[in-house]
């Protein structure tokens, strides 16, 4: 098929899976996105009026990215080229920019480009589209599951505008279905079709949200059903659970990011939603325990520090158990660290005196050590001047004032215990301290 042919094939309609019998072809069949596509909205004005300009769509699988660009490529009176980066080449997209090049000379019309999965462009693949975007040689789309700040070049991305699509919910499956028993030509209305509603329940809960998973189980249970005497297919809870079984979540790299950023924060303030989040990444994700045990060892540092110093002990034995005696037996070991971190009471001290620490560090420039704070283990560093050192241990209470900065820093600090916990203790202390 020819690149610029993209458009929907005409064939015997039974031929293809119900899904792409039933994908949307305009924007009023369009399932869920309001706030994308809407009545009103800039993009769907945009499609409206044949008028649209670079733009990404990043949302989850099953999202409608796809079918949004194929109900653009309906609307539009210029050419419509789909390219998926998982196969296409440089030369790919520099034959798509030569052709567009031509067709815009020759007959004044305009070349979309559907680049799905973008992602999975590389940086110098994603370079080859720039100079086309920025002469409106062509008008770029990209799909992507990934977030775009992390997997798209800035410049490709400040050339587009971004339209996040949200996963869509099991209502929009069973909206989907219901069409689909419904529509005599493209769905399965052909049939004498008895779908119990707790079966369409079922299938919309298993494919959570994703409507070709909903559409391609109704349609498995619809023809593998044997019809009644009187022709009906009746199709029950017990057959929709045969259609459809639990799928393994996939979880790529900004999802793995997301998820171990909410367990880090959970730390500060939920022990269920911390222990939730460690065993929904380790258990249905698939992602390596360690990643999170080596955060939490941060995290008893940066947010509890000496408030509570038992929490990094925790953590750092559930590290060794986990090396000794593996997962799954480990996770009881982890867990337990887990709850006992976000049980302690918190400080952010530490992490706060390295910030403050490192300030000092870029202000002071070149920092030279105070006299009496110098190597004197060799002969003649008196008369060099290195002395006058106070040893702590023969004064009261073990401490003794004395300058321990650089010069230049003399009088300042960057340690400031809280109140919280033990770390108390310490405030106390310093505050007995004499001046």
């Amino acid at each position: 098929m020819d690149l610029f042919d993209y458009k929907e094939e005409k064939e015997q309609p039974r031929a293809r899976l119900l899904a792409d019998r039933m994908r949307p072809r305009t924007l009023d069949e369009y399932i869920g996105q309001e706030d994308v596509v809407g009545p009103g909205t800039l993009l769907r004005r945009a499609i409206e009026g044949d008028q649209v300009s670079s733009l990404l769509l990043f949302g989850p699988p099953g999202s409608g990215k796809t079918t949004l660009a194929n109900i653009i490529s309906n609307r539009t009176e210029g050419e419509f080229v789909k390219l998926n980066a998982v196969d296409a080449s440089v030369k790919d997209v520099r034959d798509v920019i030569e052709r567009a090049k031509s067709a815009k000379s020759l007959y004044g019309r305009k070349t979309i480009l559907f680049l799905d999965e973008v992602h999975r462009f590389n940086s110098s693949r994603q370079d080859a589209l720039l100079p086309a975007v920025e002469q409106g040689i062509i008008i770029f789309i990209g799909a992507t599951t990934e977030n775009p700040f992390h997997s798209v070049n800035g410049a490709l991305l400040s050339r587009s505008t971004l339209f996040r699509l949200h996963a869509l919910e099991s209502r929009h499956a069973l909206e989907a279905m219901s069409r689909a028993i419904a529509d005599k030509e493209r769905g399965l209305g052909f049939m004498k079709l008895d779908v119990e509603h707790e079966a369409l329940e079922h299938i919309a809960g298993m494919a959570g949200g994703d409507i070709r998973r909903a559409l391609n189980a109704l349609e498995l249970a619809a023809v593998t059903t044997p019809s009644e005497p009187d022709g009906t297919v009746v199709v029950t809870l017990e057959v929709a659970q045969e259609s459809i079984r639990s799928r393994a979540v996939q979880a790529d790299e900004s999802t793995q990011y997301d998820v171990l950023s909410a367990f880090h924060k959970s730390i500060r303030g939920s022990s269920d939603a911390a222990l939730f989040w460690f065993l929904y990444a380790v258990e249905k994700l698939g992602m390596d325990p360690m990643v999170f045990i080596r955060r939490l060892i941060v995290a008893c540092s940066e947010d509890i520090g000496l408030a509570n110093p038992q929490a990094m002990v925790q953590a750092v034995t559930s590290m060794d158990a986990y090396h000794k005696i593996g997962w799954p037996e480990a996770k009881y070991n982890v867990a337990q660290a887990i709850l006992f971190a976000v049980e302690s009471p918190k400080s952010n001290a530490a992490a706060m005196a390295i910030s403050r620490a490192t300030q000092k560090i870029e202000a002071v420039g070149t920092a030279e050590v105070p006299m009496h704070l110098r190597d004197t283990h060799y002969k003649g560093a008196g008369k060099l001047g290195h002395k006058g050192y106070k040893y702590p241990h023969d004064f009261p209470g073990h401490y003794v004032v004395q300058q321990y900065y650089p010069d230049r820093l003399a009088g300042s600090s960057v340690y400031e215990a809280t109140r919280q916990g033990m770390e108390d203790k310490i405030r106390q202390n310093q505050d007995r301290r004499p001046k």
